[in-house]
C-alpha cells in the first residue's frame, strides 16, 4: 500500500477522490483525518495539480470556488512544505508574505475587539467601541492592493505557463473578500447610529465573517500559490513583477530592499521622459534627478492624492513632519485618516470635486512646534477636478521672526530651514 500510496499519480487521485467526497457533502474533519492517515502529508504541487485536472474533467470552476473553503480546512496542517523555495528580502514573494505578517497583525487585534462591541448593552452608544474597531479595519482593507497585484503581475505568468485553474478560483475568492470588506465597512458606519444589541451583534458576525476570509487567503498564498509560483515563473518574470509592483502598491508594509536577479540583464523601468532625458512642461523642462531633488528640496511636505480619491505621490524631504512611506502609495486617503477624521476629509474633497471650494487650512499645536496645513484642489485648464495637494509646513521658526534682516546670515537661514 506503502508503495501504491508514494507514487505521485496514485496520491493525486487519492485527494482529488477526497475532494469529491466533499464535494458529496463528507464532513471536512473527517475527510482530514483519511488524508493525514494515509497520506502523512500531501506536496503543495500535487494540489495545485489535482484542482487544474479537476476542472479540466468537468468541474465547474464555480463548484471549486463554493466549496474551497471546505477544501482548505481539510487540508490544513496537512501540506509539505519541505522542499518549498525561500525567497530573498526585496523579491516579489517575500513582500506578499510581509504583507500577510501584516494583515495578520491586523487580524490579531480586531479578534481583540470583537467582544467589545457585543459586550455592550442594549442602550449604550456603541460609537466609542466601534471607533475602535473601524481604526484596525481601515487598515486591513488595504488588503486589495494585495489582491491586486497577485492578479494583475502574478497570474498573467500562471496562465502563461498554463495553469489557469488556481488563479481563476483564487480570483473569485478576492472578490468575495471584496465584497464582505464593504458590506462590513457599512455596517460599521451604520451601526454608529445605533444602540441596539442586535445591531452590534450583526456587526461582530459581518467582522469574523470578513477576518475569516481574510486569513483563509492568507493560508491558501503561502501553503499553495507562492511555493508554486515559485517554482514556476523565472527570473525575468520575476523581475518583472518586481519592477512594477510599484505602480500598483503595497499592503501595510514598505519594502525597502532591493532586488535583481543574478543573471537576468534588463533595462530599468524609467519615467516617461522625452528622448534627451527631460519632462517638459509649460515653463521649462527638468530631468528626473532634477525634478526629484527640486520637489524634495521644497521646505513643506506635499502628498497628492488623485481624483479617485487614491494616494498617488509623496515627497520625500529630509525633514518630514508627517510619517509616510509607500506602503500608502494606491491607497484610499480616506483609510489614511483615523476613523474620527474621516468624515472632514470626504467633506472636504466633495466641496473640492464640486467645484464649491479649492482650498482648506488648518493648524495645530504639535509637539511644541506650530504645523499649518492646507489641502488645495487641483484643476487644468478646463476646471477639470484632477486631485488635492495636502501641503505641510513647520512654521515656529518663520512665526517667531521679528523686525528685517537685510545682510547675509547661513546662520539664520540654516535656523530658519530648520525650524
Amino acid at each position: 500500500m506503502s508503495d501504491l500510496i508514494n507514487n505521485s499519480q496514485s496520491r493525486r487521485e487519492l485527494l482529488k477522490h477526497m475532494i469529491r467526497q466533499l464535494h458529496e457533502g463528507h464532513a471536512p474533519n473527517q475527510v482530514r483525518t483519511q488524508l493525514i492517515k494515509l497520506l502523512g502529508s500531501v506536496p503543495y504541487d500535487d494540489v495545485v495539480q489535482v484542482e487544474q485536472e479537476l476542472i479540466k474533467e468537468g468541474l465547474p470552476t464555480e463548484e471549486i470556488l463554493r466549496l474551497c473553503d471546505v477544501h482548505t480546512a481539510a487540508l490544513e496542517g496537512a501540506i509539505d512544505l519541505s522542499s518549498a523555495k525561500v525567497a530573498p528580502p526585496g523579491h516579489p514573494v517575500h513582500t506578499f508574505q510581509q504583507e500577510n505578517r501584516a494583515l495578520e497583525w491586523q487580524l490579531d487585534k480586531l479578534a481583540q475587539l470583537y467582544g467589545v462591541v457585543e459586550a455592550l448593552g442594549d442602550d449604550t452608544d456603541a460609537s466609542a467601541a466601534v471607533l475602535q474597531v473601524r481604526g484596525h479595519f481601515n487598515a486591513l482593507m488595504d488588503v486589495d492592493k494585495h489582491y491586486r497585484r497577485k492578479e494583475n503581475l502574478l497570474f498573467p505568468f500562471l496562465e502563461k505557463h498554463g495553469i489557469n485553474g488556481p488563479p481563476t478560483v483564487m480570483w473569485g475568492k478576492h472578490d468575495e473578500t471584496r465584497a464582505l470588506l464593504k458590506n462590513a465597512h457599512a455596517a460599521l458606519v451604520a451601526v454608529e447610529r445605533f444602540t441596539g444589541g442586535e445591531a452590534k451583534s450583526l456587526v461582530e458576525l459581518m467582522l469574523r465573517s470578513t477576518s475569516t476570509a481574510v486569513a483563509a487567503m492568507i493560508g491558501k498564498e503561502e501553503q499553495i500559490l507562492l511555493p508554486m509560483c515559485l517554482d514556476t515563473l523565472t527570473e525575468g518574470e520575476w523581475y518583472d513583477v518586481y519592477r512594477q509592483s510599484d505602480e500598483i502598491g503595497y499592503c501595510l508594509f514598505d519594502p525597502t530592499a532591493k532586488w535583481r536577479p543574478v543573471d537576468v540583464t534588463m533595462v530599468d523601468i524609467r519615467p516617461p521622459v522625452a528622448p534627451d532625458g527631460t519632462v517638459q512642461l509649460p515653463s521649462g523642462a527638468l530631468d528626473v534627478a532634477q525634478l526629484t531633488a527640486l520637489l524634495n528640496t521644497l521646505p513643506v511636505d506635499l502628498t497628492f492624492v488623485d481624483a479617485d480619491d487614491t494616494v498617488r505621490y509623496f515627497s520625500q524631504g529630509q525633514e518630514r513632519i508627517f510619517d509616510r512611506n509607500r506602503a500608502i502609495l494606491g491607497r484610499q486617503v480616506q483609510f489614511c485618516h483615523p476613523p474620527k477624521s474621516v468624515h472632514v476629509v470626504e467633506r472636504i474633497l466633495g466641496d473640492f470635486k464640486a467645484g464649491r471650494q479649492d482650498r482648506a487650512a488648518f493648524w495645530i499645536e504639535m509637539h511644541g512646534r506650530f504645523i499649518h496645513i492646507e489641502y488645495l484642489a487641483l484643476r487644468d485648464q478646463a476646471g477639470r477636478y484632477l486631485g488635492c495637494l495636502e501641503v505641510s509646513q513647520d512654521l515656529t521658526a518663520k512665526r517667531a521672526l521679528q523686525g528685517e534682516r537685510r545682510l547675509l546670515s547661513y546662520q539664520g537661514a540654516a535656523e530658519v530651514g530648520r525650524g
